[in-house]
């Protein structure tokens, strides 16, 4: 029995909740159905539209798993009973959602890859805003962080992506009407997340994302077909740098042209030839232009090839461009008389790409250098031949009515001999000595017009002049091949420079080296494989990639276990060389990757080591002050040489009592704490009311309840939560913003709620936090400052996090407007 081919996977990706992607995938569902596909419903959330819940009617809907989470129940995709179920498409909503811990799978993506494995197709959903790669931008854009996220890749993976897009004011609509969240809600919603300028950015965000995976396929369907000619997709202006003086005006031209065009690409290009054509170009100029490209939002690119215009066009087409923007010619009307240069021959060659000729100030100087001419070119060695074969007849019919000495006329013919070296190299040249040296014989050397040579001096003479002419075209030819290699390894190590500034950069990342591997070279596509129970892809770049070093045209073993696979043409030795570079900084990306991921792992450990470190030092200074309180007003109490009114008394035992208070609350919160970090603390999570929790939170402040205002919305929504450490959070949160606020402010306490969670916050009108030490503030026995006079260890707002996170959810510091903190607790609502 074969095995069983893998499912595909359809996303439908919003740009924010309530644009229809569940929607959109429903209508599908029901289409498909009536095309008479096995369709079934894994899991969908309509979380309370009644539209939505509507297209749920008519579908097959598997029964949930059920689970139960520090006494709380949750229901989760099962993926057994969608596996043995087998139908043809499932549809399994919220691909970014994280799972209840205790699941197999930690993320729902995780799910659906097993589905997929199982060859079953699945259709999705997912926001922009959880993308792995979005995540900080979208906090930035909306001021809310993201905690479930998504792999991009794993969405990039998806063989079909469809965007369900909606303007920022209709979606505003459809929340007023009550179609997105429930009509107490909307006010706050849209006053917060779903602002126009919010809504208009992450629409911009969506609308980018889906256009790259767009360029992505199409590469790859172009490499995969082997369509050469360019598709005007999208406008991709390159322009070509020599390293000349012309270049920061081609830049500023080409980054004028792009900016035509919303959404277009600026590529610059530089073309290391092996042939030394590069020479005219100044490094510091390509490192200044560079720079100016990046500068604009372009990239720059460096491709070798030893043909300039082809190798601009094969960049050009590979990249998928329009444009292409040259400098006019720096060389003198002659020389173009005689060569039609690159621009002209670029131009003709071009087919459906744009070419601009930019003119420049440089044009009239010439060219700063004369360029190598050392390797032999085809047209030199035409030339050569040309010259051998038709200048030696020449010569001797000049030389016929002259009447020279013999010695002469070897010289003359030596002469002529060298220059058909010089020209074209070795075998033109020994060609014409061999050819003299009949011509002479037979011409000028007595007896004429024979064969044979009376005196033997015209013998030796002859002779040397046929060793001479080898000679000579021994040392041209090996002159040019040594200028050859020189000029080859130039290139190559242009390209290593190119290379090093990458890695300096800090673009090391395995897919960007591909990337970078994949251009210089003109392949199809750059994987590298790892023997692991058989070659296993680690990271590829390009059209098909090879999956094993036998199906690739080059491949480069950079270890055991690694190898670079290449695929598009076979590469010569000295490429090879380079690319054997390329490939160990690939595997050196590769272990510093894993090397990063291990770290990550191991710092919880460092962190929890550190944190028992804190602790024991927090239990050595911090508890001594309301110790020693304590002990002294007992002991005054207990003294019989001190005879106390009733008055000291009382303020010796309230002394007493408020540091034996302290001393509990701080054992308390050190015991929490390192339940917390041991991760034993037990959670009982249940359907809680917010109005029945915060009295008894402010009535355990004692006398500072009264800095406390209650402000609660009606019919705020129970949340998920356990009763007790809810309290514990509330307290600590609520005496932390009475410490810091102003004697004649009160601290505000409000609540909203919008999607899955309800917030509550408290509000202060403090000193507030720079917005730096927002995540300072969270560590273990810290205080911001030494010299804060307030006590305690620094654990209020680490046990606080600590304790809302345990409960599922999240803790946030804001600046509040007009100067401040407010501190929001986010819960999940109870369904």
């Amino acid at each position: 029995m074969g095995a069983t081919s893998r499912g595909m996977l359809r996303v439908y990706l919003g740009a924010a909740p309530g644009v229809g992607k569940t929607y959109a995938m429903l209508s599908e569902a029901h289409r498909a159905r009536e095309r008479g596909k096995d369709v079934v419903v894994g899991f969908v959330e309509t979380h309370g539209r009644a539209k939505t819940a509507r297209l749920l009617e008519g579908l097959e809907i598997l029964p949930r798993r059920t689970m139960s989470y520090r006494g709380a129940t949750f229901t989760e995709l099962d993926v057994d009973a969608v596996i043995a179920r087998a139908p043809a498409v499932a549809l399994i909503d919220e691909l970014a959602h994280t799972n209840v811990p205790g699941s197999r799978n930690a993320k729902r993506w995780q799910d659906i890859d097993e589905v997929l494995h199982a060859g079953i197709d699945v259709v999705s959903t997912v926001n922009i805003q959880h993308l792995e790669s979005l995540n900080d931008v979208v906090d930035q854009i909306t001021g809310v962080p993201q905690r479930e996220t998504v792999p991009d890749e794993v969405v990039r993976r998806a063989d079909q992506i469809e965007l369900v897009d909606m303007a920022p004011e209709a979606l505003r609509r459809r929340m007023a009407h009550g179609n997105v969240y429930p009509l107490e809600r909307v006010d706050a919603a849209m006053a917060n997340y779903f602002r126009v300028g919010n809504l208009t950015a992450l629409r911009e965000l969506a609308l980018i994302w889906v256009a790259d995976k767009v360029d992505e396929q199409l590469d790859r369907y172009r490499a995969d077909h082997g369509i050469a000619g360019t598709w005007e997709a999208r406008e991709r202006v390159v322009v070509a740098l020599t390293g000349g003086p012309e270049g920061d005006t081609l830049i500023r031209r080409a980054a004028r042209i792009a900016a035509r065009s919303k959404g277009a690409d600026l590529l610059a290009v530089h073309v290391t030839s092996a042939d030394g054509l590069t020479s005219a170009g100044d490094p510091t100029n390509l490192i200044r232009q560079r720079t100016l490209v990046e500068d604009l939002g372009g990239s720059y690119h460096q491709v070798v090839g030893d043909d300039i215009p082809r190798a601009l066009l094969e960049f050009a087409r590979g990249v998928n461009a329009t444009q292409l923007v040259l400098g006019a010619s720096r060389r003198g009307r002659f020389a173009q008389i005689l060569s039609r240069g690159v621009g002209v021959t670029t131009t003709a060659m071009s087919g459906s790409i744009d070419v601009h000729m930019v003119t420049h100030e440089a044009i009239r100087k010439g060219r700063e250098r004369a360029r190598s001419r050392a390797a032999l070119t085809r047209g030199r060695r035409l030339s050569g031949w040309g010259l051998a074969l038709l200048g030696m007849p020449l010569l001797t019919v000049a030389l016929g009515p002259l009447d020279l000495s013999l010695p002469s006329d070897i010289l003359l013919f030596l002469l002529l001999v060298v220059g058909v070296a010089l020209v074209g190299g070795m075998w033109p040249a020994l060609t014409a000595a061999v050819l003299g040296f009949g011509l002479l014989n037979w011409f000028f050397t007595p007896p004429l017009h024979t064969l044979t040579i009376a005196a033997p001096e015209n013998v030796l003479a002859l002779a040397i002049f046929v060793l001479v002419a080898a000679m000579v075209s021994a040392v041209v030819d090996l002159a040019a091949r040594r200028s050859r290699d020189a000029a080859r390894s130039q290139a190559d190590a242009e390209v290593l420079s190119t290379l090093a500034g990458h890695v300096l950069r800090g673009e090391a990342a395995l897919p960007s080296l591909l990337a970078r591997m994949r251009e210089t070279f003109g392949l199809i596509s750059v994987t590298l494989l790892e023997r692991s129970d058989g070659w296993k892809i680690v990271a590829t770049s390009g059209g098909a990639p090879c999956t094993s070093p036998g199906t690739a045209d080059t491949d480069v073993v950079i270890d055991d276990r690694l190898v670079l696979a290449a695929h598009g043409r076979l590469l010569d030795a000295s490429d090879r060389r380079v690319l054997e570079a390329f490939a160990a900084e690939a595997a050196v990306a590769l272990r510093e990757q894993r090397l990063r991921e291990a770290a990550e792992q191991a710092e919880p450990l460092a962190e929890a080591d550190r944190m028992r470190t804190a602790l024991l030092a927090a239990v050595s200074h911090d508890l001594r002050t309301p110790l020693a309180s304590a002990k002294a007003a007992v002991e005054s109490l207990r003294s019989t040489d001190v005879t106390w009114s009733d008055e000291d008394r009382s303020e010796l035992l309230a002394t007493a009592d408020e540091s034996l208070i302290k001393l509990d609350r701080l054992v308390s919160n050190l015991l929490d704490m390192s339940r917390l970090q041991a991760g034993v603390l037990g959670v009982h999570l249940e359907p809680v009311a917010i109005e029945d929790v915060l009295p008894r939170a402010i009535d355990d402040l004692g006398p500072l309840r009264e800095r406390i205002q209650s402000d609660l919305p009606p019919m705020v929504p129970e949340i998920m939560a356990d009763h007790a450490l809810l309290e514990r959070v509330l307290v600590n949160l609520m005496a932390n913003a009475i410490r810091y606020s102003p004697d004649d402010e009160l601290v505000l306490v409000n609540a909203s709620w919008h999607g899955e969670n309800v917030e509550i916050r408290i509000i202060d009108r403090g000193p507030g936090i720079p917005s730096e030490a927002h995540e300072k503030v969270f560590m273990p026995f810290q205080r911001l400052g030494d010299r804060d006079t307030h006590t305690g260890v620094g654990l209020g707002l680490a046990l606080s996090r600590g304790l809302t996170e345990a409960m599922g959810g999240a803790l946030v510091l804001e600046d509040t407007p007009g100067g401040g903190l407010t501190m929001t607790i986010s819960l999940r609502r109870h369904a």
